[in-house]
């Protein structure tokens, strides 16, 4: 029973960092990366389709970002796509291909970046205690329940908050990594 708890909070905490790792690739850094526009929808035939899934998208250099339609009357519906995203991009359509540059940071924008990157890891942490919190609670109904000792019960709840403490951690080394990326010119 206990173990199971143990189990279940392990694996809450891991999905909350590797889902907050996930959200940090579609913000956009200095360089180039095809994680910036994986997660924009494209109008196809009436539905909505993910970009990967009607184009080919490719790193051209450290700048600039390539996307190249299946089909050619895709293009139109990709320059949409990507201009009605919150990506503040603007497409350069040649011929079948189009073609992202991406302007340098300011600073000002890095700085501003930095501040949401920090204010979604409060926000990844703040789910881990959550978990933390729920793992703990069904603890204890064990051991209100008789189902485990009160040793039990305490040995568990020190392991919880270990597992708390390394996931936040892990946070905060994934908010330091991108905020360096950032800040890097």
């Amino acid at each position: 029973m206990l173990t199971d708890i143990k189990k279940d909070a392990t694996t809450r905490m891991t999905k909350t960092v590797d889902g907050f790792r996930q959200d940090l690739t579609k913000l956009r850094t200095g360089r180039a990366s095809t994680a910036l526009v994986d997660h924009l929808k494209v109008n196809y035939y009436g539905s909505d389709m993910p970009l990967s899934q009607v184009a080919t998208v490719s790193v051209a250099d450290a700048r600039s970002l390539l996307i190249t339609p299946w089909e050619k009357g895709m293009v139109s519906a990709i320059e949409k796509a990507i201009l009605s995203s919150d990506l503040g991009l603007n497409p350069n359509t040649a011929g079948t291909a189009i073609r992202i540059n991406l302007p340098p940071l300011t600073e000002e924008r890095r700085k501003e970046l930095s501040k949401h990157v920090h204010g979604e890891g409060e926000t990844s942490k703040v789910s881990i205690r959550n978990v933390r919190r729920d793992a703990i609670q069904q603890v204890k109904e064990l051991l209100k329940e008789k189902q485990v000792t009160e040793d039990e019960a305490h040995r568990c709840e020190d392991d919880i908050q270990k597992l708390t403490d390394k996931h936040v951690k892990d946070v905060d080394e994934v908010v330091r990594a991108k905020e360096q990326e950032l800040m890097s010119v």
